[in-house]
């Protein structure tokens, strides 16, 4: 099982919003979850990982997820190869037992061209980085995600649920 998630803040509340799907093509999800988060830290520069990690792992606990994959929004390194992002710090609490694809939207400082996909018609690419599965693998998987445009639509559904869409 592949599993999207996103986290959505109404400080000092999140709502997090996993999807899951069982195959990188599918158009529509297998379940859709939310978890309520009360008392979400304040966001902190350059250490974004430690207010959304423990939403995401709230979310995976009180549901009792368990799945193969998880994509993140946002990046697994920082720098694309060894600055620890959110999805690192969430591979890393996951015992490195679960593989995790970070897809960002906007570059992060220095981020090298390999880490872009483009997708659809869009000029703007996103960039994905990955913990426990080759970096052409995953980008292979997020441009075969289904959906005409720049976003997978499996991804935008996570970020609809979590902001009560």
């Amino acid at each position: 099982m592949i599993l999207a998630v996103d986290v959505h803040y109404t400080d000092p509340t999140a709502l997090a919003a996993g999807v899951t799907f069982s195959d990188w093509e599918d158009s529509t999800p297998l379940e859709i979850y939310t978890s309520q988060i009360e008392d979400v830290i304040d966001y902190e520069s350059g250490s974004f990982y430690k207010r959304e990690l423990p939403c995401i792992l709230t979310l995976l606990k009180e549901h009792r997820l368990d799945p193969a994959i998880i994509v993140v929004d946002g990046f697994t390194y920082l720098d694309g190869v060894e600055k620890p992002g959110l999805g690192k710090h969430l591979f890393d609490a996951l015992n490195k037992q679960v593989v995790i694809v970070g897809v960002a939207k906007r570059p992060f400082k220095d981020i090298d061209v390999k880490f872009e996909v483009h997708r659809g018609e869009s000029k703007n690419p996103l960039y994905v980085t990955a913990e426990g599965m080759e970096l052409t693998a995953a980008k292979a998987a997020i441009s075969r995600m289904h959906g005409d445009f720049r976003i997978p639509d499996l991804l935008k559904k996570a970020d609809q649920v979590c902001r009560g869409n």
